[in-house]
């Protein structure tokens, strides 16, 4: 019997994170669209920027900072200036210790606060620091004092 060799996507690669389901790409939809729908005139809300992160990078399923105007053909591949929030959606094929261990990696990058979404219970565990944090979920309005953000999350996981 041969052994089945799973070939990673160039997708998979050059972001170092699986290839989104049907329910991933609509849960980070929701998030863009509350998200800019309460907040845009106070942060720019994007999705699948690449940062300049330890060791290879990394590229965070939603991300958050200040309000600032668009570079325009004048940006780097890759973000050396973190975040406020970062937000990474949990893929089945991704256990919830290598999500915990991203949320480490954005903390020394110097964000304010990570995010990671559970979908399999309609959660988010919400850190403001590594090791710390409060878990939202089904109806529950998210709070995160550390970027002053509400979220409904019945919205999120509709």
């Amino acid at each position: 019997m041969e052994a089945v060799v799973e070939q990673l996507t160039e997708y998979e690669l050059e972001r170092g994170k699986p290839m989104p389901n049907l329910t991933h790409g609509a849960i980070q939809a929701n998030l863009v669209f509350e998200l800019k729908t309460a907040y845009r005139t106070q942060y720019r809300i994007a999705s699948e920027v690449a940062l300049a992160t330890q060791s290879e990078g990394s590229t965070p399923d939603v991300i958050l900072y200040p309000l600032m105007p668009l570079g325009f053909g004048d940006e780097p591949a890759k973000r050396t200036d973190a975040p406020l929030l970062c937000i990474e959606i949990q893929s089945p094929s991704q256990s919830l210790e290598e999500m915990v261990e991203k949320t480490t990696v954005y903390f020394q990058f110097g964000v304010r606060s990570c995010w990671i979404v559970a979908p399999a219970v309609k959660g988010v565990f919400v850190y403001d620091r590594p090791g710390h944090y409060r878990f939202f979920y089904d109806n529950e309005t998210l709070l995160d004092p550390s970027v002053q953000l509400e979220l409904d999350l019945a919205a999120v996981f509709a």
